[in-house]
């Protein structure tokens, strides 16, 4: 019995952590059968995840790569894929990165670095992605944003802000690209237990799981379960919608 996502290419930013969203994202779609290229900074880290997505799920996987804020960058993830599988059906944008402070303290170098990743680097991403994904029969693409784009989050205008534009970007995009069958979706996630959310410290930790009503961080395969959605032929007709995985963070909204 064929795979859901057999013979599809998927391009998934952010990919490098064994522990993060970016790979459970990753191994879902390798679940599936679905071909895959792996972005991120590194190219050593791009080859060790993408090997070990290979020899796991027995798909053909590629890692390149790429400073998403860069568009010659993204130009040659696109250039890449197209040399290697001669198309592209899923573009997941999941990295991001995170520089918290207040707005008092925040330097414009903090404003821009995270900008730079979390918005420009999936809109930069997007656009070189068209040059394929729009030939595909069913693209898809998925957001990765935040509940806070949302919500609105203190110490965080610049991450908060940049997860509430790449809620705008999705909505165009939906919008723009409707006309040639490529769905765009975002996904909100709340607190997520990730290598980089386990930096934080204990009580703060311990703080934001008492906010959350089912009282648990999301594992990044509750993120991925709704990655897969989008991507599945369950959703051919979603597209422009925001979904929050936050276990209810964000009921109230």
């Amino acid at each position: 019995m064929a795979k859901q996502f057999s013979e599809k290419v998927a391009i998934v930013t952010g990919t490098a952590s064994p522990r993060g969203l970016g790979r459970a994202i990753v191994n879902k779609i390798a679940e599936e059968g679905g071909n895959l290229v792996l972005i991120d900074l590194k190219q050593e880290d791009c080859d060790k995840a993408a090997k070990e997505t290979s020899d796991t799920y027995g798909v053909k996987a590629i890692g390149v790569a790429c400073n998403i804020a860069k568009a010659e960058d993204c130009e040659n993830v696109i250039n890449k894929t197209k040399e290697v599988f001669g198309r592209l059906d899923f573009l997941v944008n999941n990295a991001g990165v995170l520089k918290d402070t207040l707005i008092m303290r925040m330097s414009e170098q903090d404003w821009d670095f995270v900008m730079d990743v979390n918005l420009k680097g999936a809109f930069l991403m997007t656009k070189a992605a068209t040059k394929l994904i729009l030939k595909a029969p069913s693209g898809r693409i998925v957001n990765i944003s935040s509940i806070s784009g949302l919500l609105g989050q203190a110490g965080q205008a610049n991450y908060s802000s940049s997860k509430a534009g790449l809620i705008g970007l999705t909505k165009v995009c939906a919008r723009e690209f409707s006309s040639r069958g490529v769905l765009v979706n975002a996904i909100c996630p709340g607190y997520v237990q990730t290598d980089m959310t386990s930096a934080l410290s204990e009580d703060i930790q311990k703080m934001l799981k008492e906010m959350v009503p089912l009282k648990r961080a999301a594992t990044p395969n509750d993120i991925a379960g709704a990655v897969k959605f989008f991507l599945s032929d369950d959703a051919s007709y979603v597209t422009g919608t925001v979904l929050r995985v936050d276990g209810g963070t964000a009921i109230g909204l």
